[in-house]
């Protein structure tokens, strides 16, 4: 009797899971995430967005829906969210509602269904020319991206707290838009701890100052940071 009940629930539950609807996702996403450098993080960020969409027909679901649905930490999603826009997956797209008047804000995933098309492409085309990808070549040298995150992993463990997402930002600006080299980014925040004034604000003002004194690798930096002490004395 027990294991009759036990079954009915669970077929209620299917029937229910099935009322719910379904949604479609990319299988090249599901199949060849690893090879595009995509974590487990990103791609079920993807598939949320997807989900939100067909099923709820949500372009813009809130950073606490996404949040409660992913079980993350709050500021944990606006880094992967930084990070996917940069590297073309999701682009944001703002329109006005002709209707309320109303500026509104859609996530746009062509990106994502662009690169996917162009990885099955590049796929195809390697076996048409008879060609298998070597070992060594499905595991590429670290990529900006997660040169990036270790960035990101390293000063919260200094910082003994989540980054923010401005602070994410201002990481990605030191590397993408003034092209400091990782290592001098490091030092510099090295310095930092050294002289207990662990803030973003202070780490900016050593690199400025570094590039202002066209101080470019890190033995440029410990070279000139020893000129600076022995001026000092």
């Amino acid at each position: 009797m027990a294991m009759s009940e036990g079954w009915k629930v669970w077929a209620k539950g299917i029937s229910y899971g099935l009322e719910s609807g379904t949604v479609n996702v990319p299988y090249a996403l599901l199949a060849h995430y690893g090879a595009l450098r995509l974590s487990e993080m990103e791609v079920m960020l993807l598939m949320q967005l997807l989900a939100f969409r067909q099923s709820e027909q949500s372009d813009f679901p809130s950073m606490d829906q996404l949040e409660s649905r992913m079980g993350t930490a709050p500021g944990e999603l606006p880094q992967v969210i930084q990070r996917l826009m940069k590297d073309g997956w999701i682009s944001i797209d703002e329109d006005l509602d002709e209707r309320t008047g109303i500026q509104i804000e859609r996530y746009n995933l062509s990106g994502m269904y662009a690169k996917l098309g162009q990885h099955m492409a590049e796929q195809r085309s390697s076996v048409r020319r008879g060609t298998t990808p070597t070992q060594q070549e499905e595991a590429p040298l670290p990529s900006r991206d997660e040169q990036e995150r270790n960035l990101f992993v390293i000063f919260e463990k200094e910082f003994a707290r989540p980054l923010t997402p401005m602070e994410c930002e201002t990481i990605s600006g030191w590397v993408d838009e003034d092209g400091y080299p990782d290592e001098l980014i490091l030092l510099a925040l090295k310095e930092a701890v050294f002289a207990g004034k662990v803030h973003f604000r202070y780490i900016d003002r050593i690199l400025l100052e570094w590039s202002r004194n066209r101080v470019k690798t890190v033995e440029d930096a410990k070279a000139y940071t020893q000129r600076f002490r022995g001026g000092m004395r």
